[in-house]
């Protein structure tokens, strides 16, 4: 199988399982510059040409205002894709790390750019938001839940935002991140570095960093934890026949 056809492959999948996509849909990518929101563009960008259900797609990057930040190579690509971007500039740089001088501050940052990126899809004339979370920050968020927290939780597939009137949908909740790595370096995807002074100093981190050496020395423990995520109903999350796919990889793996 392709790469392109993977990656489609996996999209599709989550879409129809969990009903992501309507008919008259205009959805917006949320654009970080990262290797896994460029992947679901293309993924998406690939999916209208096709999907039973015509859907109109955008794309939108929240600018938090950190230095060195170029979305130009960014916008170049939607342009060859045919997807209408916008870059939305903010402060929330300077009230995390100046202003408040946030010592854990990545849940602040994550609630204000979800705030603005879900304002900015509204006034950009969309109903639904689509994120790049996959297959592994499904396992990572459950067990940064359980260690951190004490609770049994991940994010939804798909999410309803009755404030906003948004509806968040994550396609590539199937997608193993090693595949979408080897995705955006075959593609040469437009990858902005991250100039973010939090950025490898975090519990997220960590927790990758112990599932990595733990499914070292216990092959296929990611797909057992999504497994009992599905069979929980954790969160939205179910057991379904498609699912056949990612447990074929699983062995295929090993």
């Amino acid at each position: 199988m392709s790469d392109m056809k993977r990656l489609l492959s996996y999209t599709r999948r989550a879409s129809d399982d969990y009903n992501m996509i309507q008919d008259g849909d205009v959805i917006a990518v949320g654009i970080s510059g990262g290797k896994d929101s460029l992947a679901l563009l293309c993924a998406l960008s690939g999916l209208r040409r096709f999907y039973p259900h015509p859907f109109t797609l955008k794309a939108l990057t929240i600018d938090m205002g950190l230095e060195g930040m170029d979305y130009s190579e960014v916008s170049k690509y939607c342009e060859n894709l045919g997807v209408e971007y916008r870059i939305v500039k903010t402060d929330i740089s300077e009230i995390i790390f100046n202003i408040r001088k946030e010592p854990n501050p990545c849940s602040l940052c994550a609630k204000m750019r979800r705030g603005a990126l879900h304002t900015a899809a509204k006034e950009f004339g969309c109903n639904k938001v689509a994120l790049g979370h996959h297959f592994d920050d499904v396992v990572e968020t459950f067990m940064l839940n359980l260690f951190f927290e004490g609770r049994i939780g991940t994010f939804s597939p798909v999410t309803y935002l009755s404030r906003t009137d948004i509806t968040v949908i994550r396609p590539l909740v199937y997608m193993p991140e090693k595949d979408i790595r080897y995705f955006a370096a075959r593609e040469n995807l437009p990858v902005v570095s991250v100039k973010c002074p939090a950025d490898g100093n975090t519990e997220r981190e960590e927790m990758k960093k112990l599932l990595s050496e733990l499914d070292r020395e216990h092959k296929g423990l990611r797909y057992r934890i999504f497994g009992a995520i599905q069979r929980g109903g954790v969160d939205g999350f179910k057991e379904l026949s498609r699912m056949q796919g990612i447990k074929a990889y699983e062995v295929e793996d090993k």
